[in-house]
């Protein structure tokens, strides 16, 4: 994600300068790169550039790039502590951290209290298109759903299904759960091959290793990988096994 936010950044750059709309001192804008992420698994990609590249030499150290983002993790930050009330940001937060018709419910008679205003239109369409394509597809895969184009018909639907809905929905939380067990132990396995990693071979070889370790799903791959660190008689080998590990598992 990191070499594609840069690569997004200099081609925002690229088009301002191409349609010659800098500041009127002739500068580029600061950009703050934010990525969105929704996921039921942590993010565990690097979250800047550099820890992606080899080593240079110290003179070439300056020369490095360094692009960072700030990630915004939905599902983590709902549930890491009480959020804003009244914020658009938070109701949609809490709306992908929900495990039940009932609470997206309470979630959904919260926006439209907060979006009654004629001017508020366009959000309560935006919701509904959302709720329509993102939300329930994910939460009912198989169910046909009907075109929502405001989000009061997205409270009747719920409304109207509550029941079957709850009980699909509870079947997809527990499947989610026995996800989130098992991405626990290999978030769990891959911290302590980190920290091995570094005592045996240095902090510049764990930095290299941690985003590949991120890429390995399997986590009996993860587990040899433990056995293959006590036999590796250099850091090069140790990178050497990791990256065919990480290209064997298709990540």
């Amino acid at each position: 994600m990191a070499v594609r936010i840069q690569t997004y950044l200099g081609l925002l750059y690229q088009d301002l300068i191409r349609a010659e709309t800098l500041s009127a001192a002739g500068r580029l804008p600061p950009v703050l790169p934010v990525v969105l992420y929704n996921g039921g698994t942590p993010w565990h990609s690097a979250d800047t550039l550099e820890p992606l590249i080899e080593p240079a030499p110290p003179m070439l150290e300056r020369y490095r790039p360094r692009q960072a983002y700030l990630l915004l993790d939905e599902q983590r930050i709902a549930k890491a502590g009480p959020l804003p009330e009244r914020n658009l940001c938070s109701a949609l937060f809490r709306l992908e951290a929900s495990r039940g018709a009932a609470e997206a419910m309470g979630i959904v008679h919260a926006l439209l209290d907060w979006l009654k205003a004629p001017e508020q239109t366009g959000l309560r369409r935006d919701f509904a298109v959302w709720f329509g394509r993102v939300f329930l597809p994910k939460r009912l895969p198989g169910v046909q759903l009907p075109p929502l184009g405001d989000l009061s018909e997205v409270n009747h639907m719920l409304a109207e299904n509550l029941e079957t809905w709850t009980d699909q929905w509870k079947q997809e939380g527990l499947e989610q759960g026995l996800e989130q067990g098992l991405e626990q132990g290999r978030e769990a396995t891959r911290h302590i091959l980190v920290r091995q990693v570094r005592r045996r071979f240095g902090p510049t070889i764990a930095e290299q290793t941690q985003p590949l370790l991120a890429r390995i799903v399997d986590l009996r791959m993860l587990e040899d990988l433990g056995d293959q660190l006590l036999i590796s008689p250099d850091g090069a080998d140790w990178l050497r096994a990791v990256q065919n590990m990480s290209a064997g598992d298709g990540h």
